[in-house]
């Protein structure tokens, strides 16, 4: 998937960013000069007998008791690397955008995430990254939303 394209083909508003190489969503904020608490992070997490695109700021973890006391299960866990790799075969490993959907996975928001006005997230690389708007990205998103994260 071409984020851009998918962002264009929804008619939603975005900047596209260039940025110094940046491996970990708290870097990604650094090199943008914006607060962890509005740039998105996704994590890929096993849950049940499949798995779910879990989106946090970048500033904060999943709690897996939370998470797995929202999807009303018993356990979760974090996908393996290489997991992810098969999942989101058209971007660097790091760089997932948060959109489950186009992927075929659920996505559940933090609803830390959700106070924010605007988002930033890594657009497939580890050098590029996008900026909108909340309401936009949910409304592409369909995401649940939900309390399950801590601080780091």
């Amino acid at each position: 998937m071409d984020i851009e394209e998918y962002l264009k083909s929804a008619g939603a508003e975005y900047h596209k960013l260039e940025h110094p190489t940046a491996y970990t969503a708290q870097e990604v904020a650094a090199e943008m000069h914006v607060s962890g608490e509005v740039v998105a992070k996704p994590v890929v997490v096993r849950a049940g007998k499949g798995n779910v695109l879990c989106v946090v700021p970048a500033s904060r973890k999943v709690d897996m008791r939370k998470l797995a006391t929202v999807l009303k299960i018993k356990k979760c866990e974090l996908a393996a690397e290489d997991e992810v790799a098969t999942l989101f075969p058209d971007v660097e490993v790091g760089a997932e955008p948060p959109f489950g959907k186009p992927y075929g996975l659920p996505t559940v928001v933090d609803s830390h995430l959700a106070e924010a006005g605007d988002i930033t997230f890594a657009a497939g690389t580890h050098r590029n990254a996008i900026r909108m708007s909340y309401e936009d990205y949910a409304r592409l998103a369909e995401p649940t939303v939900a309390d399950f994260s801590v601080h780091l």
